[in-house]
């Protein structure tokens, strides 16, 4: 048996004993798997109106009820995961495709004006709280999925940026990349063969826990009006009808409500449960 595959089946041994990562997955998987099943198949048409059977309670036919425009909740949330996951997953890689190469170029040409520039306009970006960054791209571009994912993507950037720069920091100076820069490897090619899959593990992990929080950006400009359209269902707009129908109809709230905090502890825990298989400091602490 080879050592790549010895050590493969250790880290999955590790992993499937691993408590929080495990609820992590099963809880993320769940929702991954409702938003694929969507696409082929729904209990009813989530765009469909039938005031006839408006603001009816869980039952065998309607399992999370109806909305007031009769609609069946637990479609609108199969869709609404589709809608909420493929936005985060869009928005996460745009944070580190644009993100990583910088910090990556930056930690390279330390103490440069380069160097300077990238790192302010980081701290610029950070200025401005995510969502209000979020509203006054959508604002001013228009409500919409796609905006939507710009907006968050925007603010994935510097997350990205400065962890990939910090980490590669730690790393210029030893003494691999040293072996590396007297052989004659420009600095490019040293943090594309060396730097990068050196820091992979951390930007898995930061990937999953920016994951969740794109999930909730994705659900708080749905909420006022700026995330994803009628007629497609969003988890946030489906909390922003329920508001005034919560004493009449609280199944409205609490589905898509539930439905937002599972996938976003189910992240954590799946991002909390990489971290520790990823450090050996943490490993044997924490299971």
């Amino acid at each position: 048996m080879s050592t790549g595959t010895s050590t493969n089946r250790s880290f999955i041994q590790m992993a499937l004993g691993h408590r929080a990562f495990v609820i992590g997955v099963v809880l993320s998987g769940f929702f991954i798997l409702l938003a694929l099943l969507s696409f082929v198949w729904t209990p009813f048409d989530p765009t469909k109106l039938s005031i006839a059977t408006k603001l009816r309670t869980p039952s065998l036919e309607h399992w999370f009820g109806t909305d007031h425009f009769g609609r069946d909740i637990f479609s609108m949330i199969m869709v609404g995961a589709r809608v909420s996951i493929a936005v985060a997953f869009v928005a996460v890689g745009i944070g580190i495709s644009l993100g990583v190469p910088l910090g990556l170029y930056a930690a390279a040409r330390r103490g440069s004006l380069v160097d300077e520039i990238i790192m302010r306009g980081n701290d610029l970006v950070f200025a401005f709280p995510s969502l209000l960054l979020a509203i006054m791209i959508t604002a001013v571009f228009g409500p919409g999925a796609i905006n939507a994912i710009i907006a968050i993507g925007i603010f994935n950037v510097p997350v990205f940026a400065r962890l990939a720069r910090g980490a590669a920091l730690s790393l210029w100076t030893r003494d691999f990349i040293l072996a590396a820069r007297v052989a004659g490897k420009n600095k490019a090619r040293i943090s594309a063969e060396h730097i990068l899959p050196n820091i992979a593990n951390l930007l898995i992990v930061q990937g999953t826990i920016q994951f969740s929080l794109a999930i909730l950006a994705e659900a708080a400009l749905a909420y006022v009006g700026l995330g994803a359209q009628p007629p497609l269902p969003s988890w946030g707009r489906m909390l922003a009808d329920a508001q005034t129908l919560i004493s009449l109809a609280p199944h409205m709230a609490l589905f898509p409500g539930f439905a937002i905090i599972i996938t976003v502890l189910g992240l954590n825990l799946m991002g909390d449960g990489l971290r520790d298989l990823f450090d050996p400091r943490l490993r044997h602490g924490r299971g």
